[in-house]
């Protein structure tokens, strides 16, 4: 039966996915589909808010409308079939209670798969080890809250560089967080804002950026630079620039970005 009440809602736009919202909400009522959070039964939500002061980027409010009457049966009854907090934050991250991009994860103690130096290799231990100690990867999709930020070293890569450079993991990923993207073909403005966020709260102790040598990946330390400024953080940043024949062309460490900010330094691509 439909009555006023409250009731969680979700901003599909303001929703990135990260899954934190799921394990805090007791009555299993919110799941990540198709990357986004969605709310399962409207009479699972009690509508309580306990799942507000974990989502990063505000997506969920509480509000007042017409819906479903909370049923504490019906929730006793989800939980048992394996659909509660508990259950979704332990499973494997193929299953509806994760985004496979978005559900965080700490690969450190991980074993890691086999790294043939050739396809027919694949799937068997070759002498190289893969250095990935966290996922997600993607700029947008890591929350600033995520664990593996804390305190950390961090690679902020272009996305190709992992192509191109062979010793991408042995040299730049290892003891570092990874975050990934495209300075050209991803969302600039919300790469800077998302930075700025970890910048905040993950007291990062210092920056590689990695970019490749066209013209289009030079914005990559830029935004970094936005971000710092924004953030109002002094963090030391070596900016690495890699040839499209898989060479480094160029390193160096840039001075801390002052806390009051100032004119973008655009001497330096990358």
């Amino acid at each position: 039966m439909k009555i006023l009440r409250n009731i969680i809602e979700i901003d599909d736009e303001l929703c990135n996915g990260c899954g934190e919202c799921v394990p805090s909400c007791a009555e299993g009522a919110i799941r990540i589909v198709g990357g986004k959070a969605v709310l399962v039964e409207e009479k699972f939500c009690d509508g309580l808010g306990a799942c507000l002061g974990h989502c990063p980027t505000g997506a969920l409010r509480v509000v007042q409308r017409e819906a479903d009457d909370f049923d504490e049966a019906a929730v006793e009854a989800h939980l048992a079939s394996g659909g509660g907090p508990k259950e979704c934050a332990q499973a494997p991250i193929h299953t509806a209670c994760a985004c496979p991009s978005a559900a965080v994860r700490h690969l450190a103690s991980e074993t890691p798969e086999g790294t043939g130096e050739d396809i027919a290799s694949l799937g068997r231990p070759g002498n190289r080890q893969a250095r990935l100690s966290n996922w997600p990867i993607q700029i947008r999709l890591v929350p600033a809250t995520a664990p593996f930020l804390k305190n950390a070293d961090i690679l902020v890569a272009a996305d190709c560089t992992a192509a191109a450079y062979p010793d991408f993991h042995q040299v730049l990923v290892r003891g570092r967080a990874v975050l990934l993207g495209c300075p050209k073909l991803d969302d600039a403005p919300g790469a800077v804002r998302r930075l700025t966020e970890i910048f905040k709260t993950a007291s990062v102790r210092s920056v590689t950026t990695v970019s490749m040598e066209v013209p289009c990946c030079g914005g990559l330390s830029v935004i970094v630079k936005k971000a710092m400024e924004a953030a109002g953080v002094k963090v030391p940043v070596n900016n690495v620039l890699i040839g499209i024949r898989g060479s480094v062309l160029s390193q160096g460490m840039e001075p801390p970005v002052p806390q009051t900010g100032g004119p973008a330094d655009s001497r330096r691509a990358g």
